[in-house]
Protein backbone atom coordinates (compact mmCIF):
# COMPACT_ATOMS: atom_id res chain seq x y z
CA UNK A 1 0.00 0.00 0.00
CA UNK A 2 1.11 3.30 -0.80
CA UNK A 3 2.70 5.60 2.09
CA UNK A 4 0.44 8.85 2.91
CA UNK A 5 1.54 12.32 4.46
CA UNK A 6 -0.54 13.02 7.14
CA UNK A 7 0.00 16.87 8.48
CA UNK A 8 -1.78 18.08 11.70
CA UNK A 9 -1.94 21.25 10.44
CA UNK A 10 -2.57 23.42 13.55
CA UNK A 11 -0.31 26.13 14.02
CA UNK A 12 2.04 24.08 11.91
CA UNK A 13 4.78 26.67 9.99
CA UNK A 14 5.86 23.83 7.98
CA UNK A 15 2.85 22.91 5.61
CA UNK A 16 3.69 24.36 2.22
CA UNK A 17 7.34 22.48 2.94
CA UNK A 18 5.59 18.98 3.71
CA UNK A 19 2.65 19.27 0.65
CA UNK A 20 6.55 20.26 -1.57
CA UNK A 21 8.56 17.18 -0.50
CA UNK A 22 5.02 15.06 -0.83
CA UNK A 23 4.67 16.44 -4.64
CA UNK A 24 8.60 15.24 -5.23
CA UNK A 25 8.28 11.41 -3.97
CA UNK A 26 5.25 11.27 -5.15
CA UNK A 27 2.91 10.84 -1.53
CA UNK A 28 -0.41 11.26 -1.36
CA UNK A 29 -1.05 13.96 1.25
CA UNK A 30 -4.04 14.52 4.36
CA UNK A 31 -3.88 18.16 5.75
CA UNK A 32 -5.79 17.43 9.27
CA UNK A 33 -7.11 20.94 10.58
CA UNK A 34 -10.23 22.05 12.79
CA UNK A 35 -13.16 23.57 10.48
CA UNK A 36 -11.85 26.93 11.61
CA UNK A 37 -9.52 26.84 9.58
CA UNK A 38 -8.88 28.19 5.41
CA UNK A 39 -6.58 24.33 4.88
CA UNK A 40 -7.73 24.89 1.10
CA UNK A 41 -5.33 27.51 0.84
CA UNK A 42 -2.38 25.34 0.99
CA UNK A 43 -3.65 23.60 -2.37
CA UNK A 44 -2.62 24.48 -5.81
CA UNK A 45 -5.05 24.72 -8.30
CA UNK A 46 -3.56 22.01 -10.39
CA UNK A 47 -2.94 19.75 -7.64
CA UNK A 48 -4.82 16.35 -7.87
CA UNK A 49 -7.73 16.06 -5.29
CA UNK A 50 -8.15 11.90 -5.38
CA UNK A 51 -5.89 8.97 -5.95
CA UNK A 52 -8.26 8.86 -9.73
CA UNK A 53 -6.44 11.63 -10.62
CA UNK A 54 -3.02 10.97 -9.38
CA UNK A 55 0.11 12.47 -10.58
CA UNK A 56 2.80 10.52 -9.80
CA UNK A 57 1.37 8.82 -6.68
CA UNK A 58 1.02 12.18 -5.49
CA UNK A 59 -2.48 13.98 -4.73
CA UNK A 60 -3.73 16.28 -1.98
CA UNK A 61 -6.98 16.30 0.45
CA UNK A 62 -8.22 18.08 3.59
CA UNK A 63 -9.26 16.63 6.63
CA UNK A 64 -12.01 19.16 8.66
CA UNK A 65 -12.43 17.84 12.44
CA UNK A 66 -14.11 19.32 14.35
CA UNK A 67 -13.04 22.22 17.27
CA UNK A 68 -12.13 20.27 20.39
CA UNK A 69 -9.10 18.92 22.09
CA UNK A 70 -7.26 16.52 19.76
CA UNK A 71 -10.08 16.29 17.13
CA UNK A 72 -7.36 16.32 14.32
CA UNK A 73 -4.75 13.87 16.46
CA UNK A 74 -7.71 10.93 16.53
CA UNK A 75 -8.55 12.19 12.91
CA UNK A 76 -4.89 10.88 11.74
CA UNK A 77 -4.58 8.02 13.88
CA UNK A 78 -8.19 6.71 12.71
CA UNK A 79 -7.10 6.63 9.08
CA UNK A 80 -2.88 5.82 9.96
CA UNK A 81 -1.56 2.39 7.80
CA UNK A 82 2.17 1.26 8.96
CA UNK A 83 4.65 3.24 6.88
CA UNK A 84 2.78 6.66 6.88
CA UNK A 85 4.42 9.86 7.98
CA UNK A 86 2.49 12.56 10.17
CA UNK A 87 4.08 16.11 10.41
CA UNK A 88 3.38 17.01 13.67
CA UNK A 89 4.27 19.37 17.21
CA UNK A 90 2.62 17.32 19.36
CA UNK A 91 4.14 14.86 21.19
CA UNK A 92 0.85 12.92 22.24
CA UNK A 93 0.03 12.05 18.73
CA UNK A 94 3.76 11.20 18.09
CA UNK A 95 3.61 8.85 20.37
CA UNK A 96 0.47 7.18 18.98
CA UNK A 97 1.72 7.34 15.47
CA UNK A 98 5.04 5.57 16.34
CA UNK A 99 2.33 2.94 18.20
CA UNK A 100 0.79 2.00 14.88
CA UNK A 101 4.28 1.76 13.03
CA UNK A 102 4.27 4.88 10.99
CA UNK A 103 6.74 8.00 11.13
CA UNK A 104 6.37 11.02 13.18
CA UNK A 105 8.46 14.31 12.58
CA UNK A 106 8.58 17.51 13.95
CA UNK A 107 8.05 20.60 12.47
CA UNK A 108 11.58 21.49 13.32
CA UNK A 109 13.16 18.39 11.22
CA UNK A 110 13.24 15.46 14.48
CA UNK A 111 12.66 12.18 13.75
CA UNK A 112 10.69 10.99 16.71
CA UNK A 113 11.51 7.61 17.71
CA UNK A 114 10.33 4.57 20.03
CA UNK A 115 13.55 4.27 22.29
CA UNK A 116 13.08 8.26 23.23
CA UNK A 117 9.23 9.09 22.95
CA UNK A 118 8.23 7.72 26.40
CA UNK A 119 10.91 9.92 28.48
CA UNK A 120 9.40 13.05 25.79
CA UNK A 121 6.28 12.60 27.27
CA UNK A 122 7.27 12.42 31.01
CA UNK A 123 8.69 15.68 30.19
CA UNK A 124 5.86 16.61 28.44
CA UNK A 125 4.13 15.52 31.93
CA UNK A 126 6.18 17.28 34.65
CA UNK A 127 6.28 20.64 33.01
CA UNK A 128 2.03 20.75 32.64
CA UNK A 129 2.42 20.21 36.45
CA UNK A 130 4.99 22.85 36.96
CA UNK A 131 2.57 25.55 35.20
CA UNK A 132 -0.89 23.93 36.39
CA UNK A 133 1.58 25.22 40.09
CA UNK A 134 1.61 28.22 38.95
CA UNK A 135 5.26 27.79 37.93
CA UNK A 136 6.89 28.99 34.58
CA UNK A 137 8.85 26.58 31.83
CA UNK A 138 10.09 27.68 28.87
CA UNK A 139 8.70 28.04 25.59
CA UNK A 140 10.24 27.10 22.36
CA UNK A 141 13.04 28.80 20.74
CA UNK A 142 11.88 30.97 17.33
CA UNK A 143 11.58 28.71 14.33
CA UNK A 144 14.49 29.65 12.05
CA UNK A 145 15.53 28.85 8.40
CA UNK A 146 17.70 26.03 9.39
CA UNK A 147 14.57 24.27 11.81
CA UNK A 148 12.93 24.70 8.05
CA UNK A 149 16.01 23.37 5.99
CA UNK A 150 16.56 20.53 8.60
CA UNK A 151 12.79 19.46 8.17
CA UNK A 152 12.62 19.77 4.82
CA UNK A 153 15.69 17.18 4.98
CA UNK A 154 14.76 14.59 7.14
CA UNK A 155 11.18 14.97 5.80
CA UNK A 156 12.44 14.15 2.35
CA UNK A 157 14.37 10.84 3.44
CA UNK A 158 11.60 9.66 5.41
CA UNK A 159 9.52 9.70 2.34
CA UNK A 160 11.61 7.76 0.36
Amino acid sequence: MPKTLFIDADACPVTRESIDCARRAGVAVVIAGNSTQNLERHIRRDDPRDAEHARRGFWITTLDVSVGADSADFAIVERLQAGDVVVTQDIGLASMVLGRDAAAIGVRGRVYDKATIDMQLFIRHEEKKVRRAGGRTLGPAAFTSEDRARFKRNLTELLH
